[in-house]
């Protein structure tokens, strides 16, 4: 299904180019970030990519770099890497910088990105780039954005070319194309499915609106999960199945299809990281393992190539083997 249509071309995006000189390559520590961390990815290499309030870092497994640093000094939220290689950045302020390994692209709203607020950064089956921004979405083609503006409970596409220089009410939290060529917005407000014509409100059982999701994946037999202020949810393409009402925000399948999310504690006096064992969870008791607790927030999660868990917070990063968990605050800990 094709979503970019001929008008999106009233916004043709042309970037701010930087050459990287090699003073400006970025800094090498041999601690990870110690600040808030929203998002972490793995890239065809092996490489784990870090999208942190001090920067981007890049682990090689053998240290962290910066490799922003010397770039831009702006909060960042999210992260990609495209079919082609390229990196995507997602920052709160300046909007999106395209990484191919020698430059940096800078896109905003003067080149046509809704809002320079970019909150999740997502490639569909078509090679087009999504980015859910403070009032809405950009979907970038290449050449040009078309914009998608959140008013209020609905959600549509805009064919004006506007973008928004301040902070909307609702921002977009996640995108995901689903099996079927639907895409799923999860916003502040309510939470949309989009066909390629009409966005539709996402509705549980009583009707109700689903708001303030946080997550969206899609599992490997095709259930949709979302996580948010209403909990963790599952939905098999006819019904919706609720596993907490703690506030949920981050949600990945791992590859024993074992749920893992950063959730509150059921007291609401902390984070939790859990996993819910994949047996369990058709069979209407789902057995959730407590891995990690005591954290004010726990943010973006992964599963690396070699099965560990690697997991965002206030206060850095983190990753999980099994048994033990290394902050990566210490030389010792870069293993």
């Amino acid at each position: 299904m094709s979503v970019f249509l001929i008008s999106c071309k009233q916004n043709r995006a042309e970037g701010r180019k930087i050459i990287v000189s090699p003073e400006m390559q970025g800094v090498t520590t041999p601690y990870g970030p110690k600040g808030i961390t929203r998002n972490i990815i793995q890239d065809k290499k092996g490489n784990i990519w870090i999208a942190a309030f001090t920067g981007i870092f890049r682990y090689d497994g053998k240290s962290f770099t910066n490799i922003i640093s010397n770039v831009s000094s702006a909060r960042f939220f999210s992260v990609l890497e495209d079919r082609k290689g390229n990196l995507w950045f997602g920052s709160i302020g300046s909007g999106v910088y395209c990484y191919d390994g020698k430059s940096f692209q800078n896109f905003t709203t003067g080149d046509g990105l809704l809002n320079n607020e970019v909150t999740a950064i997502y490639e569909d089956n078509k090679g087009n780039i999504w980015f859910g921004v403070s009032g809405g979405a950009s979907c970038y083609n290449g050449e040009s954005f078309q914009n998608y503006v959140i008013d209020g409970n609905t959600m549509n596409e805009d064919g004006t070319g506007k973008t928004f220089a301040k902070r909307r009410s609702y921002a977009v939290n996640c995108i995901v194309e689903d099996k079927t060529g639907k895409f799923w917005f999860a916003t502040g407000g309510n939470t949309f499915v989009y066909d390629g014509k009409t966005f539709t409100t996402v509705t549980n059982a009583d009707g109700k609106a689903f708001k303030n999701v946080r997550s969206v994946i899609e599992d490997k037999k095709g259930a949709v999960w979302l996580g948010g202020a209403h909990g963790l949810w599952r939905y098999n393409g006819s019904t919706f199945t609720n596993f907490t009402h703690a506030f949920v925000g981050y949600i990945i399948e791992d590859k024993k299809g074992n749920i893992w999310t950063s959730s509150e504690n059921a007291d609401r006096q902390g984070w939790v990281l859990l996993r819910y064992d994949a047996k369990t969870l058709t069979d209407g008791r789902p057995v959730a393992t407590e891995v990690k607790s005591g954290e004010k927030m726990i943010f973006g999660i992964l599963e690396a190539n070699d099965g560990r868990i690697w997991f965002g917070s206030l206060n850095g990063v983190y990753r999980y083997n099994g048994k033990d968990i290394t902050d990566f605050k210490t030389n010792d800990s870069l293993q």
